[in-house]
């Protein structure tokens, strides 16, 4: 991987969690769809890949912990849908 690689990804997650908070703020979407965790699954991806690559392990873990919080709220609108 390059340095603009690593960039690439940075703001790609980057990206996909502003979107996603952004929507939710303004009410056009809501914390119980898939979309919403799945843009934060996606960004945080994208910005542990950028975090690891430069070495800023604080912000790969807080990302890794963040995607596993969006884990736990997906699968319970997964079972929730299910019923």
């Amino acid at each position: 991987m390059t340095d603009m690689t690593a960039n690439v990804f940075g703001w790609i997650g980057a990206s996909a969690l502003l979107i996603a908070y952004g929507l939710i703020s303004a009410g056009r979407m809501t914390a119980d769809e898939r979309k919403y965790q799945g843009l934060n699954v996606f960004g945080c991806v994208g910005l542990i890949v950028n975090s690891t690559w430069y070495g800023a392990y604080p912000s790969a873990a807080l990302n890794i912990i963040w995607i596993a919080i969006a884990g736990i709220a997906f699968a319970k609108i997964i079972r929730k849908r299910e019923d």
